[in-house]
């Protein structure tokens, strides 16, 4: 593509040499055009994203360092219980992306959940943009359903999160989707195909 791309800056060029004054040596007018033909490539998306630090990623400090502490105690227990990883993050910003767009990303770049099990789900928190998401491996849709996502959002966390009591929004959220996972701990995870 690229040198498709110099190809047709090539005749560009050519094609104004021809009808301006000629070129000057210094190549400043061969750069000044490559500039403006020639757009920045886009951020890299995952630069935007937050580092996976531990089991909880409070980048909005919503959660004390002992709620924190008590959130990842209990989701170390559900992964050795159930295999199953679930990653609390909360963001400042989702920088202009919708919540479900950022959670694919971020499950995407953070590999949440096992190798061949795709058992991971993220429980996102954006409380700028009034967002919230549980984002699920494929490995578990069959078990933390959209309807079964969507009825914890709004029976759990909701109703919290609207009086800005985000730490118990959090809790609320993480035992329910911890409680469904344990209910169907027997079921297998695996990637459906």
């Amino acid at each position: 593509m690229r040198a498709r791309l110099a190809s047709a800056l090539l005749s560009i060029l050519a094609l104004g040499a021809c009808q301006q004054a000629p070129v000057r040596a210094d190549n400043t007018a061969l750069e000044s055009i490559a500039n403006t033909l020639v757009p920045e490539p886009p951020p890299d998306p995952a630069a935007a994203l937050p580092a996976l630090t531990g089991r909880v990623v409070d980048n909005a400090n919503l959660l004390s360092p002992a709620e924190e502490a008590q959130l990842t105690t209990e989701l170390a227990a559900l992964e050795r219980r159930t295999s199953d990883q679930l990653v609390i993050v909360t963001l400042p910003s989702l920088n202009g992306q919708t919540i479900e767009a950022f959670g694919v990303a971020l499950g995407n770049h953070w590999r949440v959940g096992q190798r061949g099990k795709d058992n991971g789900v993220l429980l996102i928190v954006a409380p700028a943009e009034r967002e919230v998401r549980i984002a699920v491996g494929l490995g578990l849709e069959a078990i933390l359903t959209n309807a079964r996502a969507q009825q914890i959002v709004e029976r759990d966390l909701l109703p919290a999160l609207r009086r800005r009591a985000y730490n118990e929004a959090i809790f609320a959220g993480t035992h329910q989707i911890a409680a469904m996972l344990v209910e169907h701990e027997a079921e297998p995870r695996r990637r459906q195909r």
